[in-house]
């Protein structure tokens, strides 16, 4: 996500937070939320809103702590006014339904790590914006390969035909081989060198793979050498257009670990579900 778009949703986010005068504590409501995150009708995210709740009660959390329903009033012109239904929304419940929309929208992987720091600072949310989409992008490659492994086994009864194949693709993507990357990079040898890559690179292997099983499928390979032949041109297609972009994979510096990535972001998944709960009883 561009660094300009980050600036200008921190800053309408920060623009919709209320804070109970009482308690001190922070929330939104709902209808506020629902313009924040791109919802036109206020039908379609009343659905998404009762998915949070049920994602909420299978949590052991009771949602009636997290989604208050209130009443407030709104101008309808002519300094006329009329009563409407709202819901405010603890930091938690703002989480549970960003969580359940489309994270390719910019808005919604926002609202996701927002919600989720417990720290508005922009950097912050920054930071983690791309961390977790280095550990989704880890994830997709994990997907993709297990995928390729499976297709290659079907066909040709080898466990370490996969390993063989993906190494090869490694060279030609690297211009160098796994180890030798490993090596380079620090990466000790019982790890995986996906779990140290930036998220281009491990986005790239993705590519890779995503193409080379489309075309072991369509194509109906089913020899080593013709299933290898097909990932190494894949991989070499990559680099080519990564090189034609001044980005050389093999000159990249290694990334954080990504199990450490991972904890980390666990870490703060439990925090945000020991958030404290609203007791609203006034009109907002």
């Amino acid at each position: 996500m561009e660094k300009a778009i980050i600036l200008k949703l921190h800053k309408d986010f920060e623009q919709s937070v209320y804070k109970d005068q009482e308690t001190g504590l922070e929330f939104w409501l709902a209808r506020g939320l629902q313009d924040l995150l791109g919802y036109a009708k206020w039908e379609n995210f009343a659905k998404v809103i009762e998915k949070a709740k049920t994602a909420c009660k299978n949590s052991g959390i009771e949602p009636r702590d997290h989604f208050p329903d209130i009443r407030k009033m709104v101008d309808i012109g002519s300094g006329a006014k009329r009563e409407i239904e709202d819901i405010a929304l603890t930091r938690y419940a703002c989480y549970l339904i960003a969580q359940n929309g489309d994270p390719s929208k910019d808005p919604i992987a926002f609202a996701q790590t927002y919600f989720a720091v417990q720290t508005r600072k922009q950097e912050v949310i920054e930071q983690r914006i791309t961390e977790v989409e280095r550990f989704n992008a880890r994830k997709k490659l994990a997907l993709s390969e297990k995928q390729l492994s499976g297709i290659i086994y079907e066909r040709l009864q080898d466990e370490q035909s996969f390993a063989r194949i993906r190494s090869k693709g490694d060279t030609a993507l690297f211009g160098k081989t796994t180890g030798q990357m490993k090596e380079q990079l620090n990466i000790p040898r019982s790890r995986a060198l996906a779990d140290f890559l930036p998220t281009i690179t491990i986005k790239a292997k993705d590519f890779a793979n995503e193409i080379t099983n489309f075309n072991v499928k369509r194509d109906n390979l089913r020899t080593e050498a013709k299933i290898t032949r097909e990932h190494v041109k894949n991989s070499q297609g990559v680099r080519k257009l990564l090189i034609k972009r001044n980005i050389k994979p093999e000159e990249l510096p290694p990334a954080e670990d990504i199990k450490k990535v991972q904890r980390r972001l666990v870490a703060e998944q439990k925090k945000l579900n020991k958030t404290e709960s609203l007791d609203l009883t006034n009109e907002q």
